[in-house]
């Protein structure tokens, strides 16, 4: 088990290592952060002072340095468009982003589970056809677009919800729809094959032998065992959304990290686009070694496999 532990951690160390050199590099070809800092017409020796002021006069090797010693302890740096501590930032907008995650988590099974139940239990009927089509129409709709055409049509046509915002449960159920809709047909397959593996098992076969109600076997004994795949995925599900909320943040003007990220990015603020990138890569990571620690956990051949 020590060694199983171990070796996660490792490949998560390297990962995060990894972002963070991906994430340093691009956020600097975005371009020069002093050109939207000063007047265009700033003195060249201007220029130059800011320049070294902000370490950006340095080789790029040794920036990356600087900015791997100060982020082990916590310091990103102060944000060049809002004049605040970079990492403060990210973790005020930190749980508008989680939020809006957990509703497109909750929206995507909701959905799902149902559907791969009945196309499982009603395998080959019009019901699974139209079950496995629907998940593939989520898989055919990015996120963005679902959400431009929830606000035409609920926001501008109807009225019914609000187009933008934040604070009320009106205002976060695009958002939700938008980020949960592409997780569904994933899901929506996991279910429905965990479901036909244990309606065609041999318990099951006895339940019915014996006569205990169809709606008995599958949702009491069936399910409970179908669900151990989707269980231990929710981790990867939860960090893929604080991921694509970055997009679906901007559509709705959600207040949240995904959207602060965004406005760094054409700012070009580097403190900004870096914490925020890493946090959530750091989430990412951590729910991705939470997921393998609790294969390992129901399963002992992984543990000792690892």
């Amino acid at each position: 088990m020590p060694q199983f532990l171990l070796k996660r951690f490792g490949l998560g160390l390297i990962s995060i290592i990894g972002a963070s050199v991906v994430i340093f590099i691009i956020s600097r070809l975005s371009g020069d952060p002093i050109v939207l800092l000063l007047p265009v017409d700033a003195p060249p020796a201007v220029i130059e002072a800011m320049r070294k002021t902000m370490g950006l006069d340095q080789p790029l090797w040794r920036q990356y340095l600087l900015f791997a010693q100060h982020a082990l302890l916590g310091d990103f740096g102060n944000s060049y468009r809002w004049q605040t501590p970079a990492l403060s930032l990210v973790l005020e907008r930190l749980p508008a982003t989680i939020q809006l995650a957990c509703a497109g988590l909750l929206f995507s099974i909701a959905l799902a589970v149902p559907l791969g139940i009945l196309s499982a239990v009603y395998r080959g009927t019009w019901l699974d056809s139209f079950g496995k089509g629907f998940a593939m129409l989520g898989q055919s709709m990015p996120g963005f677009w679902v959400g431009l055409l929830l606000i035409l049509v609920f926001s501008v046509h109807l009225g019914w919800l609000p187009a933008f915002g934040h604070g009320t449960p009106a205002h976060i159920l695009m958002p939700a729809i938008a980020l949960g809709w592409y997780p569904v047909a994933a899901q929506t397959r996991i279910v429905r094959s965990a479901m036909l593996d244990v309606l065609d098992s041999d318990y099951i076969r006895m339940g019915r032998a014996l006569g205990t109600p169809e709606w008995l076997l599958v949702g009491k004994y069936a399910f409970r065992n179908a669900a151990i795949p989707l269980v231990t995925m929710l981790g990867v599900y939860f960090a893929a959304m604080l991921g694509g909320a970055f997009v679906v943040e901007v559509v709705f003007a959600w207040p949240g990290l995904g959207r602060t990220v965004v406005e760094a990015v054409f700012a070009r603020d580097f403190p900004v686009v870096q914490a925020g990138v890493l946090f959530t890569s750091v989430l990412f990571v951590a729910a991705n070694l939470l997921v393998d620690l609790s294969y390992g956990a129901i399963d002992p051949r992984i543990r000792h496999a690892g």
